[in-house]
């Protein structure tokens, strides 16, 4: 669900799971349980039960490293997604002063995106994105941008340089879009192509994208994209994760179309 920054940095402690608590996991017997919970202290709220190896990562250090170097860049908050009671967060910062031109009024601007969890579901991730202007679609670039992930394990002592891994990304994102999209922009859809990003998308949503593609008619696959986007964005629902991650999948998908195309040219 949306959110603001704040609502995201809560404090959070670890609680060693003790014998009298065992019977919530009956596998768990002996009186060192090997495992902890992760807990809400604004609100007391349990939000995962992990092992001993598990390191937390909490989201205000996360900002507390990276907001130098995003203002520096020129970074602003976008938007703040809170899951699972503030289990799981994704924030977005987008970068105005790096805008690219993809082709005659279509202008797209890089984002940053750090995902964190309680829960164990993921770890620190960092991965560049792009805003449309045109239509305001999101695409997220993560498979082919800088991607950092940071596991939480008691091992994993030393978190890499956020704010370093930061300033590579939006390099690379910038170089990416410079270089990256025109070669999708100038690849032509096929037939196949088409397709196949229908077989990505669940079956509720598939009236809404056939609708749009005989609207748009999509010549080249920047275009079969931004359809794409458009039903992600416009026509399923922002607060679920799946939709997210769905973003992520078809740029790569359609990344990977303008490869195999401009290879076998």
């Amino acid at each position: 669900m949306k959110a603001n920054i704040q609502d995201i940095m809560f404090p959070v402690k670890e609680v060693q799971a003790r014998l009298s608590e065992a019977h919530k996991f009956p596998q768990r017997t002996k009186k060192d349980t090997g495992y902890k919970f992760i807990v809400r202290e604004d609100t007391g709220q349990v939000l995962s039960c992990m092992t001993d190896n598990y390191r937390l990562i909490d989201n205000s250090m996360v900002i507390e490293k990276s907001d130098k170097i995003i203002t520096k860049q020129g970074g602003k908050l976008k938007e703040v997604q809170s899951f699972g009671r503030g289990a799981r967060s994704i924030v977005k910062y987008e970068f105005d002063n790096h805008k690219v031109k993809i082709s005659n009024g279509d202008i797209c601007t890089p984002e940053i995106v750090w995902a964190n969890s309680y829960d164990g579901t993921v770890g620190l991730n960092i991965i560049a994105g792009a805003f449309r202007l045109v239509c305001t679609n999101g695409l997220v670039i993560g498979v082919v941008a800088e991607k950092y992930k940071n596991k939480h394990i008691i091992q994993n002592m030393e978190l890499k340089d956020i704010s370093g891994v930061i300033e590579e990304t939006i390099k690379k994102t910038k170089m990416i879009m410079k270089h990256e999209f025109p070669v999708i922009h100038e690849t032509k859809v096929k037939q196949s192509h088409i397709i196949d990003i229908l077989k990505m998308f669940p079956l509720q949503s598939s009236d809404y994208m056939t609708g749009l593609l005989l609207a748009e008619n999509p010549n080249n696959l920047w275009d079969l994209l931004n359809v794409a986007t458009n039903v992600a964005t416009h026509g399923m629902d922002r607060k679920a994760e799946a939709t997210h991650k769905l973003e992520a999948r078809i740029y790569a998908k359609i990344c990977k179309m303008a490869k195999v195309n401009v290879a076998s040219a």
